[in-house]
């Protein structure tokens, strides 16, 4: 038999599981497992997560229902300042029991009214099987790792703003335009250039004479 292991993001849901119907509030701080991004946007690895929500206790396994706040780092796609704040999702999430995760994942087949074997819908395929979390050592422990991970992926941000209204960077020298609005340079007219160097040599000669 396989030796259960258990790691800081195991909660025990024994209690929960002996019959359907049963809640469970889990209000407690986990830290933030590796992988949540990276030095541009992202969460640190053991930043604090707090996870704020319900255990449900169903026929196949659990359901947890909550929210999970975690501190994001980013930096802002317009004016590349850095950015510190929250990032809160609410969360559902299916716990199967082992015997539900296989079959979800496998398929499985009953006996209709005439006796004859029948194939039952599967209940997830294989595509839909990454919104399955674990429960080990026999539906005693839920594991939250993977769960904190895929939702703080899935909610960083593609291009972080420090916010919605960001004027961004003056793109001729870099002046930030938030904290200097009214900032501008005058634009020359490049078709007009030539001419314009034309009337400047034509008027050092005459300056000369």
């Amino acid at each position: 038999m396989a030796r259960v292991e258990y790691t800081e993001w195991t909660v025990p849901v024994a209690q929960v599981g002996s019959r359907p119907g049963q809640t469970m509030d889990l209000n407690k701080e986990f830290p933030a497992p590796s992988g949540i991004g990276d030095s541009y946007v992202g969460i640190k690895e053991n930043a604090p997560v707090q996870v704020d929500g319900h255990f449900d206790s169903i026929v196949d396994g659990l359901i947890f229902m909550g929210s999970m706040t975690a501190p994001m780092h980013a930096v802002c796609a317009r004016c590349d300042v850095d950015i510190d704040q929250d990032l809160k999702r609410d969360v559902v999430a299916f716990f199967p029991y082992e015997s539900s995760r296989a079959e979800a994942m496998n398929g499985r087949s009953s006996r209709g009214k005439n006796g004859k074997e029948q194939e039952v819908e599967i209940i997830a395929g294989e595509e839909e099987s990454e919104d399955l979390y674990p429960l080990i050592d026999n539906g005693s422990f839920a594991d939250l790792e993977a769960l904190i991970r895929d939702t703080f992926v899935d909610a960083l941000p593609l291009q972080p703003t420090c916010r919605p209204d960001c004027k961004g960077l003056c793109p001729q020298c870099g002046l930030d335009l938030n904290e200097n609005p009214d900032h501008h340079h005058d634009q020359v007219d490049m078709r007009f250039a030539g001419l314009a160097a034309l009337k400047q040599q034509l008027e050092n000669e005459q300056d000369e004479d």
